[in-house]
C-alpha cells in the first residue's frame, strides 16, 4: 500500500491517470487544441474520458484517453504516449497501426446504424508522444492523404493525425504549445498554462476520492497482468511451448 501511495505521489502528466484528469478540465484541454491548431473554439463537449470502443466480442477492443468535440462538431482525441513500442514478433513499431484502428473505430462510433458516410465529423487523432517517432526533429507532424500522382491533391475525408514530438527542436508552434512540451518532458513551469496544470495536478494529489480511484486502478490492472500471465502459461502449456510472459503484459485490451 505504501509503494502505491509513492508511486501516486510521483505521478506526472505523463502518466495517463493524471493526463486524462487533467485533459478533463474544460479550460485546459480547450487551450491546448486551441495552441496546437492556432483555432480559436467557442467550447468543447466531452464524448466520453478513457472510452472503450469494442464494436463485437471479437474485435481488439481500445481504451481511448480524451474525446471531445468542438462547437463545429469536429471531433478530438488526445493520447498521451511515453513508449514507443514495438511488435515483439515482427519488431516494427506499433503507433503506426495503432492511429491507423483508432481512426477506424472512432469513426464506427460516429456513424449510426443507417446514416450516410456523408455525415461523418471532421477527425483529430493526437498523439503527444515523449519521443521523435520520426527522428526528423519536428514539434509536429501532420497527417493527411494525399495523391501518390499529383501531391497538391488531398483526399477531402476530413480525417486528420498529429504525431507531437515533445523532444522537438524545430517548427512553428506556440509559446504556451512549447512550455506544454518544457512540461511533459521536465516538469518546468514557464507560462500561466503550464501553472494551470501543474496546479491542477497538486489539486488531484491532495483528493481523496482521487487517491482512492488510482489505488482501485492499479489493483484492477495488477490483477489483469496477473490472469494474463496465468493465462498464457497455460496456453503454452498446452501447446507445448515456453510463453515466456513478461510481468506487465496482460492479454486484452490494449
Amino acid at each position: 500500500m505504501q509503494d502505491l501511495l509513492t508511486k501516486f505521489a510521483n505521478l506526472t502528466i505523463q502518466s495517463d491517470f493524471i493526463f486524462k484528469k487533467v485533459m478533463s478540465r474544460k479550460r485546459i484541454c480547450k487551450h491546448l487544441l486551441e495552441e496546437l491548431l492556432q483555432i480559436e473554439i467557442a467550447d468543447i463537449n466531452y464524448i466520453e474520458a478513457e472510452k472503450t470502443i469494442d464494436p463485437n466480442y471479437t474485435s481488439h477492443g481500445i481504451r481511448l484517453d480524451i474525446i471531445v468535440a468542438d462547437d463545429k462538431n469536429t471531433h478530438y482525441n488526445l493520447e498521451m504516449q511515453v513508449k514507443n513500442n514495438k511488435n515483439p514478433n515482427t519488431n516494427t513499431h506499433v503507433l503506426p497501426k495503432r492511429s491507423r484502428y483508432y481512426q477506424a473505430l472512432l469513426d464506427f462510433d460516429l456513424l449510426q446504424a443507417g446514416q450516410p458516410y456523408d455525415l461523418l465529423p471532421p477527425t483529430y487523432i493526437i498523439f503527444i508522444c515523449i519521443f521523435d517517432f520520426f527522428e526528423k526533429g519536428n514539434y509536429v507532424y501532420t497527417f493527411k492523404k494525399r495523391c501518390l500522382e499529383n501531391l497538391e491533391l488531398e483526399l477531402p475525408d476530413e480525417a486528420t493525425t498529429m504525431l507531437l514530438n515533445t523532444k522537438g527542436s524545430h517548427g512553428d508552434i506556440s509559446k504556451d504549445l512549447k512550455s506544454f512540451y518544457d512540461y511533459v518532458n521536465n516538469h518546468i513551469v514557464t507560462t500561466d498554462f503550464t501553472k494551470q496544470i501543474d496546479d491542477e495536478i497538486s489539486y488531484l494529489k491532495l483528493d481523496t476520492k482521487v487517491r482512492r480511484e488510482y489505488m482501485l486502478m492499479e489493483a484492477r490492472l495488477l490483477d489483469e497482468r496477473r490472469e494474463g500471465i496465468a493465462e498464457g502459461k497455460d496456453i503454452g502449456f498446452a501447446e507445448g511451448k515456453d510463453v515466456g510472459l513478461v510481468e506487465g503484459e496482460a492479454i486484452g485490451i490494449a
